[in-house]
């Protein structure tokens, strides 16, 4: 319930229409389909239901040595005083979430293959008003309970479910977990910072949007950041 809401309160955060847009494609093309790790994740009718642009973005691999690159600004960033202080204690495990409200600032994803867990090494760069960028690590793995885990260091990640919303690709996290000593532990319910959303969905000019959003059963909306990107010329 909580991501469908999410996936509406994306109109009006920037009073664009995100109606799915027709395909100019199809899944003819095979060369731009290659990679069915996210695609194994959905149901058949679901994978249908996005626009081609997110199949594609998401059914390519890079090769060895070869990433993706995506450039854009960050339109959006919200936090509740709990969020803010949330965010600062995390840095002491990379800090995986964004530490300032800074908006219209520019941003850079960048997606390269991970040998090492044959899943997907994301690192994420935002600009401040002053002093360096802040830069973001995570791992996408394709394991766990739900087939989907994001790890961001130290231990600590949490597994994924992977859905369809309204022509948008959500993932919504299932649990939370620490690996130490060789085993798996998931964390209680209270331990735990709240559900975590993130939507990526198309936008009509040819960008797309990423919108994180992360709300604790009990404080609410901890934070809210809405980033929007193009994929630059390999």
């Amino acid at each position: 319930m909580r991501a469908k809401a999410a996936a509406h309160e994306l109109r009006p955060s920037l009073g664009v229409d995100f109606k799915v847009q027709p395909d100019s494609q199809s899944d003819s093309d095979a060369s731009e389909l290659g990679d069915l790790r996210f695609r194994a994740l959905l149901r058949d009718d679901d994978w249908s239901a996005l626009p081609f642009a997110i199949r594609r973005r998401f059914s390519k691999r890079q090769r060895t040595g070869g990433t993706a690159v995506y450039a854009g600004e960050i339109p959006e960033t919200r936090m509740s005083r709990w969020g803010w202080l949330l965010a600062q204690a995390l840095r002491l495990i990379g800090g995986p979430l964004p530490t300032e409200r800074c908006v219209h600032v520019p941003s850079i994803v960048t997606v390269t293959e991970s040998a090492a867990s044959g899943g997907q090494i994301w690192s994420r760069i935002y600009a401040r008003r002053t002093g360096f960028p802040q830069v973001v690590h995570s791992a996408k793995r394709f394991a766990g309970s739900t087939g989907l885990e994001e790890y961001v260091g130290y231990g600590v990640g949490m597994s994924l479910h992977l859905l369809v919303r309204e022509g948008a690709l959500i993932f919504r996290s299932e649990n939370y977990f620490v690996q130490a000593f060789g085993r798996h532990f998931v964390l209680p319910d209270w331990l735990c910072p709240g559900e975590l959303t993130v939507i990526h969905a198309e936008v009509p000019d040819g960008r797309f949007s990423f919108t994180l959003q992360l709300v604790h059963r009990r404080f609410g909306l901890l934070l809210r950041q809405m980033a929007l990107y193009r994929e630059l010329p390999s």
